[in-house]
């Protein structure tokens, strides 16, 4: 108990340390992008990349736009190939240490490089979230209880000689000794495949323990709770009574946060982070004010393209200290892992820029457009969370796609919702979801004002259809999540099967 006690007293001046560190990063956010730039030239002029992008002749930002075009990772699949087939300084010195495995929406599987510069990007990132939150709120206590991170499997393969595997496996790899002990669950039940079956596994080697700290992806993560409550007949907070972090990313948190704390049986420190395999992006770094710090000094030089503008030849692109709050960007990345003009697919909107605070407002491929609409992830989660929360009614989970129908007027949005509990007029409800979007978005009211759109439609889905869902396609558990909308109907035929 003594060890435990001390583990939580010393992290209280170690976050304090690194907490000022990073309050001083925040007033030398654009230097330090700048320097990350020289430092990736640097390294990059003498890799095959750089010599064919002419990097020997690039020392500012504006010379780098005209010389590396942006690409997604069709457009640099080759570069990889390269490195699977063995070969070195292919994007940057040597060759990466690992693989992040990730599955793409077209690509198929993914292969993400991870670099011996860019790992402590991954680790670091993550450490400093919850250091902040010592610092800001004083409760270090958690540190000296059970910690579980829902993560997909730690074991690696070998791809061209290079370990491979889930992003969240490979950093599973890399969790301070100092912090092993406190480790859930055991290795063994984190290397299990299938989701249910770790699930179930979990639960049972951490129902009895001192939980203080769960980290997932929210879906999963009330999975996770489901199933405790299912097993003891408590409430989340009952079963353990010091659990006071939840550490959430992957999609955003306000459509699950009241069922999780109604789950948990009162509310607890949420911690937001935005990492992704190509890199950690930013995270919260206080309780108070809204957005997630920009990680705007591990090895990462950032860009932005106006989102409207991501498919145009020749996009508008800004660095750092261009960006203006409230406009909704493609987020770009130049890394220490040889990511170069790399298009990661999400979307982001600044809420500060003193400091550089931000929100991730969707994904560039997951929007409805089918009428020229364009409505985005943050608009249907604005829409539906507004109407939810004025109707004291609980979301599950939920989707939404164009329903093309022949002839004027007819065709609609439909919504796939599972809920909780259901609103007690579902007209009425989906009548305000509509009027919610359509205050959201001019071009989605112009078309439903000119008779062009027909208001939105609402289909219940039944409970856990989209668990099942989930589980049909292969994708249950781990990082995988139901995207909020799409622009045609592969999802949404799918869901037909699971409706009420």
């Amino acid at each position: 108990m003594r060890i435990k006690s001390l583990k939580s007293i010393l992290a209280k001046p170690f976050a304090n340390y690194i907490y000022k560190g990073i309050r001083k990063g925040m007033m030398t956010a654009v230097q330090d992008q700048e320097n990350i730039l020289k430092e990736l030239l640097k390294t990059g002029r003498n890799t095959e990349f750089g010599k064919e992008h002419h990097f020997q002749d690039v020392s500012v930002y504006e010379e780098f736009v005209q010389s590396v075009p942006i690409r997604d990772y069709e457009q640099f699949k080759p570069y990889i190939e390269k490195i699977k087939e063995g070969k070195h300084n292919v994007l940057w010195k040597g060759r990466p240490i690992y693989f992040a495995k990730t599955s793409g929406t077209t690509s198929g599987v993914k292969y993400i490089p991870i670099s011996k510069d860019s790992i402590d990007n991954h680790i670091n990132s993550a450490r400093n979230a919850l250091l902040c939150y010592i610092a800001e709120s004083g409760n270090s206590r958690f540190t000296s209880g059970k910690m579980i991170f829902l993560s997909g499997s730690p074991e690696l393969e070998r791809i061209g000689g290079i370990p491979t595997g889930r992003l969240s496996g490979i950093v599973n790899h890399h969790v301070p000794s100092y912090l092993r002990g406190n480790q859930l669950p055991s290795y063994t039940t984190n290397c299990i495949e299938e989701w249910e079956a770790k699930l179930d596994k979990i639960v049972e080697e951490t129902i009895g323990q001192d939980m203080t700290l769960i980290s997932g992806i929210p879906p999963w993560v009330q999975m996770y709770f489901d199933r405790l409550t299912e097993k003891s007949g408590k409430k989340i907070k009952d079963l353990f009574p010091n659990f006071s972090v939840l550490v959430h990313g992957g999609v955003n948190f306000e459509p699950y946060k009241t069922k999780l704390f109604d789950s948990i049986g009162g509310t607890v420190a949420a911690i937001e982070t935005f990492p992704a395999s190509e890199g950690f992006m930013a995270f919260q770094d206080s309780q108070h004010a809204e957005g997630l710090l920009l990680n705007t000094n591990s090895g990462i030089f950032f860009e932005f393209v106006p989102a409207g503008e991501i498919f145009n030849p020749n996009p508008t692109r800004l660095s750092l200290k261009d960006v203006k709050v409230g406009e909704n960007y493609a987020l770009i990345i130049n890394s220490n892992a040889g990511l170069w003009g790399y298009n990661i697919g999400d979307t982001v909107k600044f809420v500060s820029v003193n400091p550089y605070r931000l929100v991730v407002t969707g994904r560039i491929k997951h929007f409805i457009s089918a009428f020229g609409e364009h409505v985005i992830g943050e608009e249907v989660e604005h829409s539906l969370i507004k109407a939810a929360e004025e109707e004291g009614v609980h979301i599950t989970e939920f989707t939404v796609a164009p329903m093309i129908e022949q002839g004027e007027g007819k065709s609609y949005h439909e919504w796939f919702i599972e809920f909780e509990n259901k609103p007690r007029d579902l007209v009425a409800f989906a009548r305000k979801v509509d009027d919610n979007l359509r205050q959201k978005n001019i071009y989605y009211n112009d078309l439903i004002s000119g008779n062009i759109l027909k208001p939105l439609y609402i289909r219940t889905v039944r409970k856990n259809g989209f668990i099942d869902y989930m589980k049909s396609i292969g994708k249950l558990g781990g990082q995988n999540k139901v995207p909020r909308l799409s622009n045609d109907r592969k999802i949404a035929s799918e869901l037909e099967k699971y409706l009420e």
